[in-house]
């Protein structure tokens, strides 16, 4: 199983990023992420694979590749799509420098989900402003 990492250019926050893709999702439904290359490595992708997004310079969230198609920007110009499962998971936050593009991220040194890692003692009590912060910074 092999994965992608991507920024989420343009996105404040998962909050944000959910938002857009629930738009786009349902305009031109299935849920897709157009890209200008097909990935070489396809076959592994979709072994299981996700795609993890980098949010304001942290990787936060994944989603699950369904497919890889032929598809077209609004131009009309040929492009990959890859077809997402419209469902976020969290995962544990990981500071990330930006790059272009998408890179392939390996199992072994993909985060875990935010929901398999055991909570933070007292995280529940913190207000939810400085709960956030903390989670921005890859610090809960």
């Amino acid at each position: 199983m092999l994965h992608l990492i991507k920024l989420a250019v343009g996105i404040r926050d998962l909050e944000h990023l959910r938002q857009v893709q629930a738009a786009r999702g349902a305009a031109n439904p299935p849920l897709r992420h157009h890209t200008r290359n097909q990935p070489r490595r396809a076959a592994e992708t979709l072994d299981g694979g996700s795609i993890y997004w980098v949010v304001a310079r942290a990787t936060l969230a994944r989603q699950r590749i369904l497919d890889i198609v032929d598809d077209q920007w609004d131009d009309g110009s040929a492009c990959a799509g890859l077809v997402l499962d419209p469902t976020l998971v969290q995962v544990v936050g990981r500071p990330t420098k930006p790059f272009q593009g998408w890179r392939y991220l390996t199992a072994a040194d993909a985060p875990p989900d935010l929901d398999a890692r055991v909570a933070a003692a007292g995280a529940d009590a913190l207000p939810p402003s400085l709960r956030r912060e903390l989670e921005a910074l890859c610090l809960l």
